[in-house]
């Protein structure tokens, strides 16, 4: 069964645990992205650890290997179980992430690549100078190179996971943002589906952020989430 992951899009921890209260045993799991670790620092890593909830931190590490090595290693320390790279890196970072979080052993964090982010279309690419290659071909060539050296998963759009899940080894992570369920807005996203169809396509975890954290009722707005994934194979 694929796992809600909340995003915890706030800017103090104080937010960030209001919030979890809110939500209760509806959700296990939530990110912790740029906003929220820059105002909090990696004490909110611990405080969401401490009320028994598994963290995606979300960084997106980019740098030269050695430095993303230990960014790994630090993350690793304070209890995230997903974390980001980008798999625009290189190789050796890719690799270099992935020995770092192997030295946790059984309670390793898994790593997952960012091939594209949900927010750009083929006129980003474009300006960015990736002309040669659709969203779609860019996805699937860095999700590979990613795959192939060492990462455990990947981020990546609901568009493209149901290909990305055929076309690699079985056992690798697709955690997909950009999911919106019925009847909500679509925001700066750019490339969106639904829950159910997110997971049908091969989706492992999904990112639900505003759907949730601004309903009238957070608990009920994650349950009902739930329930369309569950709906997947129904």
């Amino acid at each position: 069964m694929a796992e809600l992951i909340v995003a915890l899009d706030v800017a103090s921890r104080r937010e960030a645990e209001e919030k979890i209260s809110l939500i209760g045993d509806a959700v296990g799991f939530y990110k912790i992205g740029l906003e929220l670790f820059t105002a909090e620092g990696p004490d909110v890593v611990k405080a969401v650890k401490g009320l028994g909830k598994k963290v995606f931190l979300d960084l997106k590490f980019h740098d030269i290997p050695r430095t993303v090595e230990r960014a790994v290693r630090s993350a690793g320390t304070l209890g995230a179980d997903l974390m980001t790279i980008h798999s625009t890196g290189g190789a050796a970072m890719i690799r270099a992430a992935a020995d770092a979080a192997a030295e946790f052993g059984a309670s390793a964090p898994k790593i997952l690549a960012v091939t594209l982010l949900t927010s750009m279309d083929e006129g980003d690419l474009r300006d960015i100078g990736v002309a040669a290659r659709s969203p779609r071909e860019q996805v699937e060539a860095m999700a590979r190179f990613a795959v192939e050296n060492g990462a455990d998963g990947l981020v990546s759009s609901p568009m493209e996971v149901g290909a990305l899940s055929k076309a690699l080894k079985s056992g690798v992570l697709f955690v997909t943002p950009g999911v919106r369920p019925a009847g909500s807005a679509v925001g700066d996203q750019k490339r969106v589906a639904r829950p159910a169809d997110a997971v049908r396509d091969g989706a492992t975890h999904l990112v639900v952020g505003r759907p949730v954290m601004a309903a009238d009722d957070p608990a009920a707005a994650a349950r009902a989430i739930v329930e369309e994934m569950k709906g997947a194979f129904a």
